[in-house]
């Protein structure tokens, strides 16, 4: 089944030096864009993380220091990246939780103002693991009948992540095909923040999900303690969550 959207979608995956979104960077990241007359247009891009790749990562993704140590580092790519995405929806597998968390981070350490949580996302996996629960080599097989051939490849499991997506929209007549639908369907929190350290409640107030001040509002815990907000901003906090938690305290003070 042909993609139904109204604006291009790019099927994003990254390869890292580990799992740690504040302190991992990317070495490998593949960009397959999907446009609107259903046109694919791929980039694959080795990155040079400016760290080690530690041994036991590069066992998994095949990607060593030696193979980056020429490449250009991802604040030097940074903006034709933009370029590239700019008015596109996203989607990937595991990448509301991983791939674009660590994605808007990297965007953030080069000092490029690129708000991704202004697009619309879809995560594969989440589909796949509310209808079949298994991996994306499984996916593949199960939807496509298809081995994934290099897989931990970024342009691989990009190509084969939008393969699936496909399959999935043929499988399930109930899937709609539209991206705010699947985008709402393949979310699974309400977060503000990508790792949902803020987070809506029940009314859509702001509220901490995490530590002491869990379920409380963060505009009133800011209000009361005010060095609250210091020591996040000053903590190992993801910096997308310090931009969303200084919009918070900005609004709070204006008014």
């Amino acid at each position: 089944m042909k993609l139904n959207i109204k604006n291009p979608i790019v099927f994003v995956d990254l390869e890292t030096t580990g799992i740690d979104i504040i302190k991992d960077r990317i070495v490998e990241i593949a960009v397959l864009k999907i446009h609107v007359d259903g046109k694919e247009e791929m980039k694959v891009r080795r990155v040079n993380p400016g760290m080690p790749i530690p041994p036991e990562t590069t066992a998994i993704h095949g990607i060593s220091d030696e193979d980056v140590k020429n490449e250009p580092t991802f604040k030097e790519i940074a903006k034709s990246l933009v370029q590239f995405i700019e008015g596109c929806d996203f989607a990937g597998f595991n990448s509301n939780k991983f791939d674009f968390p660590l994605l808007a981070e990297e965007f953030l350490r080069a000092d490029i103002d690129f708000d991704l949580k202004k697009r619309k996302f879809i995560d594969v996996q989440t589909i796949f693991h509310k209808m079949e629960k298994r991996t994306l080599a499984a996916a593949l097989k199960f939807y496509c009948e298809k081995e994934l051939e290099n897989a931990h490849s970024a342009g691989a499991d990009s190509m084969a992540t939008y393969d699936v997506l496909k399959a999935q929209l043929d499988r399930y007549p109930d899937l709609k095909n539209d991206v705010d639908y699947l985008a709402d369907y393949s979310a699974q929190t309400r977060n503000v923040d990508f790792i949902g350290r803020i987070i809506l409640d029940e009314n859509g107030v702001e509220v901490f999900n995490f530590g002491k001040h869990k379920g409380k509002s963060v505009v009133g815990v800011l209000e009361k303690e005010s060095s609250y907000y210091a020591w996040m901003m000053n903590g190992e906090f993801p910096l997308y969550t310090k931009r969303v938690l200084t919009g918070i305290y900005l609004k709070m003070k204006q008014k």
